[in-house]
């Protein structure tokens, strides 16, 4: 058997269209035997708070299995950073955007304009709330203090994820919430990373975590259906009915045609 690890690459905006492929990938890997630890490497201001927990949980479960090594390229902010906690350790360059921690939710009221255009817009609904957020008139008060109250538990909850990721309380984490970006230097110095270095020096440090040379690193992306059937051995008749050694060098033919290069 031929052991390897993984370079995983993560860039842009997180929603769950861009999410839901690796989330996939990342569990293939997860019940790939073969591979032994993965490098992931995050660029991302962050995007959807559900789509980012869900690109935690697929880091943070395969952590639970394999080392994962999070490297933050230029930015790792808001749901990117979330990401990143998911795995065992983080590194950044000194000079990563880092952080951005807390909760925003964008609420434009376009009825002055609306006004200005000499455009009625009528509004039937049911639900004293319902035209509320449609963007079509301002929130009233109530409305604002009820928004302020979702936006406080969606913080809440980040804040306590941060805490629990980097082993320090809520009192600890709460002071730095304040959803600002920070350098990678800074992040370390206040322990929202645990080193600084390039892809390189991430890399090694897996290699020694497992035990495999980090020549043997390669790099992949999410997989077709077919092959991630290949990968998981789910779902696949054919695949459950190969013997042991052939079914190995059939992987590793699928595995070959996911990788792009070695590192």
């Amino acid at each position: 058997m031929r052991e390897r690890l993984a370079h995983v690459v993560f860039r842009g905006t997180i929603r769950d269209k861009t999410v839901d492929p690796f989330v996939r990938l990342l569990k293939a890997l997860r019940e790939q035997r073969r591979i032994k630890g993965v490098l992931l490497e995050i660029s991302s201001g962050g995007g959807g708070a559900v789509a980012s927990y869900d690109l935690y949980l697929a880091v943070k479960r395969l952590d639970a299995v394999k080392p994962v090594i999070a490297t933050i390229g230029s930015i790792a902010a808001s749901g990117g950073y979330m990401a990143a906690l998911g795995a065992r350790k983080v590194y950044a360059y000194p000079d990563s955007g880092v952080g951005s921690i807390g909760v925003i939710y964008p609420f434009v009221a376009v009825k002055g304009l609306l006004d200005k255009l000499g455009i009625d817009v009528d509004m039937v609904h049911q639900g004293r709330h319902k035209d509320a957020f449609q963007g079509l008139r301002k929130l009233t008060e109530e409305e604002r203090g009820k928004m302020e109250a979702l936006t406080l538990d969606g913080y809440r909850s980040f804040v306590g994820l941060v805490a629990e990721a980097r082993r320090r309380s809520y009192a600890e984490i709460e002071p730095l919430a304040t959803g600002e970006i920070w350098s990678g230097l800074r992040a370390k110095e206040l322990g929202l990373v645990d080193a600084l270095g390039d892809r390189e020096a991430a890399m090694e440090d897996l290699a020694q975590m497992t035990h495999v040379p980090s020549r043997k690193m390669m790099r992949v992306v999410p997989p077709q259906s077919f092959v991630e059937r290949i990968l998981t051995g789910a779902g696949n008749s054919f695949g459950q009915s190969l013997g042991a050694s052939f079914r190995e060098t059939v992987e590793d033919a699928a595995l070959d045609g996911l990788f792009h290069g070695s590192r």
